[in-house]
């Protein structure tokens, strides 16, 4: 549907009732559809001052020429204003997806949705985020009417905590209306921490790679078009299998979907979590791990000869099977075991350089320390220094190097689902779409929203800090596909719109309004391209937001 905007306007009015006058002033704007001239109200101004209706008047007068109202009073100023175009874009969006619907139009909702927004722009902490509200339009545009400083913004995590659970069945409700998921995508991934005193924080299996740091276990749970519906925080120590029974649950209780299908990698949906979902009436889609493929190969379940890049079924025990081979992944194997093999070829040719220029050292010690570089990089099984006086030389173990190249690049899909509900290549397919799951937690993590550092300590703000990264995530996902074809990164379109300002008008050094110019081309082409379309005027309520704590009074003088 197009609409043809014709003209704002503010609309002053004054109505009687039971013998009391009572004034209403609105900002609103007609515009043709279908050929009628309508009307659409964009925001009350009736607790605004006269002087800023006034104002607000006085621009949409001009707003072809504000140069003009320059010529009308020598008391009048014109000065920069705040930062508008990246926050009313991210609030634009927010609104469409259902964001706002299921945070509320509470103050705690409207503190949390600014909290989502602050994610996007500047990945700080909440006391960052209060320093970037002092040169927004915060107020004005998500509709507050209080300050807030960084305490308020640490208390709406743990409103957010509490209130999680309703905020994704609202959300879910808002995004798909009665239709609801057939397919849900799970994957778990750890975030390591700085520091050592957040509640949730363990040792664990540490995806990140980071020795002696304790950390977060997060699990996400996505739709089949890979959009969040909800996150969960579990403990540092927990296993990816005990984090997908609070799943179940979720699906089958909260969000009253049946039977959906669950699809999780081969370390998620083992053999009790299997039992999980049929008593629940669900199905899986899971995938074999390499012992268990080479298991299968030995009792005669399926063949070698059928993995090939064409798919393959297999049936067996009501339990589908599809199997293929990789061909792109059998040679990035195989490099990768050449390069190993020539790493310790160079390590043994130094090792031997070495003992022939010092007589004294020891091959005892040389031949230990070349064991242990082979039993690390995992190549023990085929490769083996032998020590031959003070030399050494690589052996190959060529029958060993081929039973464990036997299966490189091979994998098998399995699943509970009936031939009538899916085909052997839907099943597959999905199964592959696990992988906008990992892109996920990538922009998550270490991406545009970057989780870390957390930041925070108690379980409630933990938790609540993860549901903000989700939901500036959904914002980011459907920015991404709308800015696709512009060239240009979800980032760099927000830095961008970040620098676009608002023109304050300011009468007799009193207070004004807000007008908003045109933007320049590229903002222009961002804005279009997200189909938003910004105001052209916001009154300015002129709440004062600061942070508590003073930063410059803490800072050594020069």
């Amino acid at each position: 549907m197009v609409l043809y905007i014709a003209t704002m306007f503010v609309d002053d009015s004054t109505s009687s009732q039971n013998g009391r006058s009572y004034r209403r002033v609105l900002l609103r704007e007609s515009f043709w559809e279908e050929g009628k001239v309508k009307h659409r109200t964009i925001a009350n101004l009736s607790r605004c001052s006269e002087e800023e209706i006034s104002a607000m008047k006085l621009a949409l007068k001009h707003k072809g020429n504000l140069g003009e109202i320059g010529r009308l009073s020598t008391d009048l100023t014109l000065r920069q204003g705040p930062s508008v175009g990246a926050v009313f874009l991210l609030w634009a969006i927010a609104r469409r997806i259902g964001i706002i619907d299921a945070l509320g139009s509470s103050r705690q909702g409207k503190l949390a949705l600014w909290q989502v927004i602050a994610r996007l722009l500047n990945q700080g902490s909440r006391l960052s985020a209060v320093r970037l509200a002092e040169t927004r339009p915060v107020c004005e545009i998500l509709d507050l009417n209080e300050a807030f400083d960084e305490e308020d913004l640490y208390e709406n995590l743990a409103w957010l905590d509490r209130e999680q659970r309703g905020i994704e069945k609202r959300l879910l409700k808002a995004r798909r209306g009665d239709r609801k998921p057939e397919l849900f995508l799970y994957d778990v991934t750890s975030s390591y921490l700085e520091g050592e005193h957040n509640e949730l924080a363990a040792f664990g299996y540490n995806r990140d790679r980071k020795r002696g740091k304790m950390q977060l276990v997060i699990g996400l749970l996505c739709d089949e078009e890979g959009w969040p519906v909800s996150a969960q925080v579990f403990e540092g120590n927990t296993q990816d299998p005990k984090t997908l029974a609070s799943q179940i649950r979720k699906v089958a209780d909260d969000f009253d979907c049946k039977a959906v299908t669950f699809v999780g990698d081969r370390g998620m949906i083992k053999s009790a979590e299997i039992q999980d979902l049929r008593d629940e009436d669900f199905f899986y889609i899971t995938a074999l791990t390499r012992p268990q493929i080479a298991s299968r190969l030995k009792s005669g379940v399926f063949q070698k000869s059928l993995f090939d890049s064409k798919l393959a079924e297999v049936v067996a025990d009501d339990i589908r099977y599809v199997l293929r081979r990789n061909p792109v992944r059998t040679e990035e194997i195989a490099l990768v075991r050449r390069q190993k093999k020539d790493a310790i070829q160079h390590a043994l040719a130094t090792q031997n350089v070495y003992l022939e220029d010092h007589p004294r050292a020891t091959v005892v010690v040389a031949e230990r320390r070349m064991g242990d570089r082979i039993k690390k990089l995992g190549v023990d099984k085929w490769l083996s220094a032998t020590c031959e006086g003070r030399s050494f030389h690589l052996e190959v173990d060529e029958e060993a190097l081929a039973a464990e190249s036997a299966l490189d690049g091979c994998y098998c899909v399995r699943s509970n689902l009936p031939a009538t509900a899916a085909s052997a290549a839907t099943i597959h397919a999905r199964y592959k779409d696990l992988a906008l799951v990992e892109t996920a937690f990538r922009t998550c993590k270490t991406g545009l929203l970057e989780m870390r550092p957390v930041l925070v300590r108690t379980q409630q703000s933990t938790r609540g800090h993860v549901l903000v990264v989700m939901l500036a995530y959904l914002i980011a996902k459907y920015l991404r596909e709308a800015w696709k074809n512009l060239g240009h990164t979800v980032e760099e379109g927000l830095q961008e719109l970040d620098a676009f300002c608002a023109q304050e008008v300011v009468i007799d050094g009193g207070s004004g309004c807000c007008s908003i110019p045109v933007p320049r081309d590229l903002s222009q082409k961002l804005l279009d391209a997200a189909e938003v379309r910004l105001l052209q005027a916001l009154p300015k309520r002129g709440i004062p937001i600061a942070t508590k704590k003073k930063l410059a009074s803490r800072r050594k003088q020069a």
